[in-house]
């Protein structure tokens, strides 16, 4: 028997459609499979407490199997139609991947401010007194589960480093070292004392789109954004805004 321990995290629940779309296709494999529903967060667990904790085992059968399936899929998609519309199907065993893929899509740009989730709460620190990185790249700091700590400098150097800056205060030399540095980068985000421009205030109250001034290619899953296909986020109601 082959024991699948994921929690909620999102970044864990695409390993696990990835996973079981992949082992799909190998049934001596598939057949001996069991997911454990672990419902908290199994990296920061006390590995002594873990054999008390109780943690659901389930069996995976062929219709688990087939919502994995399409859920990896529409993540691979060239756009995030298919992840918008897993929200409105039941998912099975697999009931926290729904929470994922809604903290996935909330990192797509606002229609009103341009920003994803992390990049909104990034501001948002940074306007409450918060001017280190230290205290940004802690563990659980920003309340938001997609972006890992040590991927929380890129999304910096994008509000601080375009045409029309977010935020004054991170070391310049950021934009020029190589990203292998990661001594010399390290050095440069402590140095960094960050603070809100007047347009990144703006920006975080809702009377300016950073995206109107500033350029975007990221990818989404197997969506590529740019400031010309756009896909945004409503958190609010719960909806794509498409380009």
């Amino acid at each position: 028997m082959i024991e699948l321990w994921f929690d909620p995290e999102p970044n864990s629940q695409l390993q696990l459609i990835w996973i079981l779309d992949y082992l799909r296709s190998e049934p001596s494999i598939a057949s001996s499979l069991r997911l454990r529903r672990v419902d908290f967060d199994l990296r920061g667990a006390d590995p002594t407490e873990l054999r008390h904790r109780d943690v659901r085992e389930l069996d995976i059968e062929e219709g688990d199997f087939e919502i994995a399936s399409l859920a990896w899929e529409a993540y691979r998609a060239p756009t995030p139609k298919l992840c918008s519309g897993l929200l409105d199907r039941p998912l099975g065993k697999l009931s926290f991947l729904k929470p994922a893929m809604e903290d996935l899509l909330a990192e797509l740009p606002s229609p009103t401010t341009g920003l994803g989730a992390t990049e909104a709460r990034l501001l948002e620190l940074i306007a409450s007194g918060h001017n280190r990185t230290d205290a940004l790249f802690r563990p659980g700091a920003l309340k938001t589960r997609v972006f890992d700590p040590w991927e929380l400098g890129a999304l910096l150097e994008g509000l601080a480093f375009g045409p029309t800056p977010a935020i004054a205060g991170l070391d310049g030399k950021l934009a020029t070292l190589d990203p292998d540095n990661g001594r010399g980068r390290n050095a440069a985000f402590r140095r960094s004392r960050l603070s809100l421009t007047e347009f990144g205030r703006a920006v975080l109250e809702g009377r300016e789109d950073f995206r109107r001034r500033n350029p975007i290619r990221r990818w989404w899953g197997g969506t590529l954004l740019t400031n010309e296909r756009l896909w945004r986020w409503d958190a609010q109601r719960r909806s794509l805004v498409a380009p």
